[in-house]
């Protein structure tokens, strides 16, 4: 039944519209019916690659990581990486998502944080980490005295994620999606060459040391090809659980002590 806009008052009507947004929505539907064929999208997604009409070659699974494997390996900088993803066209996310959300921050920082995927502010603004998870990650580091906009090295943040497309509805990445991704996470890791690493959530863990179970495997110190890894929380998995920011407290100072030279590897 179509709702009388005369009977919403205006805080109501602010509301809900921000419902829609939060749940994504993008268009409305009214009362009429409308032959979409015939509109035109405002801004078009990236097209789709041509499937091959080769019946012998589609007849054999692409090696879409192999193909990943080859584009990373040929990125002899940054900014050769990120135009080696935005020139990736196997993985369906890129033709979901508005754009390719690559890094933040300072590149040559000593500490880098790996994160999952995108969400929806990601998308619209191309950074990661913003929106409420971002200004309580930036929340988090500032304690220790480290920043994504610091003016040294030494106190900086290089800040990126494992996927670098926005699933759809904010879903968890698919173990397909994270195998295709993982060679391009490695050369970013290799070319940014940072001393510590700290990944937050299981899909980062799960992408660069192989392990799962956030709650088991936080706190401990791993290594990636000679640098130490600190597993911790996800910052949205802290908003809806508070009280393990007592725990997430513990691993930043961790690192804190790391990045002094005060303790081992353990």
């Amino acid at each position: 039944m179509p709702i009388d806009p005369d009977s919403i008052s205006r805080k109501d009507a602010k509301a809900f519209l921000q419902m829609q947004l939060e749940f994504s929505v993008d268009q409305s539907i009214g009362d009429d019916p409308v032959n979409r064929y015939k509109l035109k999208e405002d801004k078009p997604r990236p097209a789709r690659p041509p499937k091959s009409i080769n019946l012998r070659a589609e007849s054999k699974p692409a090696d879409f990581v192999g193909i990943a494997s080859r584009l990373a390996a040929q990125a002899r900088n940054l900014d050769e990486l990120r135009n080696s993803l935005e020139k990736f066209e196997h993985c369906e996310l890129k033709f979901s998502a508005r754009q390719l959300v690559f890094s933040d921050g300072r590149a040559d920082s000593r500490l880098m944080i790996i994160g999952e995927a995108p969400g929806r502010d990601e998308d619209i603004q191309g950074r990661p980490f913003v929106g409420r998870a971002g200004r309580l990650l930036d929340a988090m580091f500032a304690a220790i005295d480290l920043s994504r906009n610091s003016e040294s090295a030494a106190n900086g943040l290089y800040i990126t994620n494992v996927i670098p497309w926005r699933p759809p509805g904010n879903r968890a990445p698919t173990s397909e999606e994270i195998n295709m991704m993982r060679p391009f996470m490695f050369a970013h890791i290799k070319l940014a060459s940072p001393q510590l690493i700290v990944l937050m959530g299981n899909i980062a863990c799960q992408a660069v040391i192989n392990s799962a179970g956030i709650t088991r495997i936080r706190g401990d110190w791993r290594d990636f090809l000679g640098i130490p890894v600190m597993p911790t929380f996800h910052p949205a998995y802290l908003l809806r659980n508070p009280l393990s920011k007592r725990l997430a407290w513990r691993d930043l100072l961790a690192v804190r002590l790391k990045m002094r030279g005060e303790v081992g590897s353990s």
